[in-house]
């Protein structure tokens, strides 16, 4: 019998069933290791193995805030594990900062738990979902920041991730989306 999609997030949140992988992010001024950005796979023998599928699926069955908490919390466990230098950029979407992460502390409680510094954590805001209220966003990015964490805008110029982002958030670094940068 094959599970269903819920059966497979159900799996997934129950066991842990994530894989973070870390991508390299280097500094094209001196060409020296930055840090590192944190990827989510989900389990390789599921439908739900690509990230896209799987938050996609997360979406529909409302457990996106949770999908999101639990990658975050998986990612720093496993970049503490490995002893990775540098800079953890954890990707995070904006609602969830909002939402739960930002009224309850929960990743600075990962972070307490597994011994590394929010100085050494970038909060990178995916384009995936839009920003309602900038006024809630800009006091969750000052409280982010009053933590001693760096923020991000990822991809800008791809998805809801646009200049207003920029203007409004005032991040520590920005990417921006590949289409822009092919063929430099």
């Amino acid at each position: 019998m094959q599970r269903s999609e819920a059966q497979w997030l159900d799996a997934i949140f129950e066991k842990d069933l994530l894989t973070p992988l870390f991508q390299p992010i280097v500094d094209a001024g001196n060409r020296t290791l930055f840090g590192y950005e944190a990827l989510i796979r989900g389990p390789s023998d599921s439908p739900l193995h690509s990230p896209l599928t799987l938050f996609d699926a997360a979406a529909r069955h409302g457990r996106l805030v949770d999908l999101d908490l639990l990658c975050r919390r998986l990612a720093i466990t496993r970049f503490v594990s490995l002893d990775l230098p540098g800079c953890l950029f954890l990707n995070v979407l904006p609602n969830t900062i909002v939402e739960r992460d930002f009224r309850e502390g929960l990743t600075l409680r990962y972070l307490e738990q597994a011994g590394l510094a929010p100085q050494r954590v970038v909060i990178e805001l995916t384009e995936h979902t839009p920003i309602h209220d900038y006024a809630l966003m800009r006091q969750a990015v000052a409280h982010y920041r009053q933590m001693g964490f760096k923020v991000a805008l990822d991809d800008l110029g791809a998805g809801y991730s646009g200049l207003r982002h920029w203007a409004e958030l005032r991040p520590d670094f920005v990417k921006i989306d590949r289409h822009f940068i092919q063929n430099i």
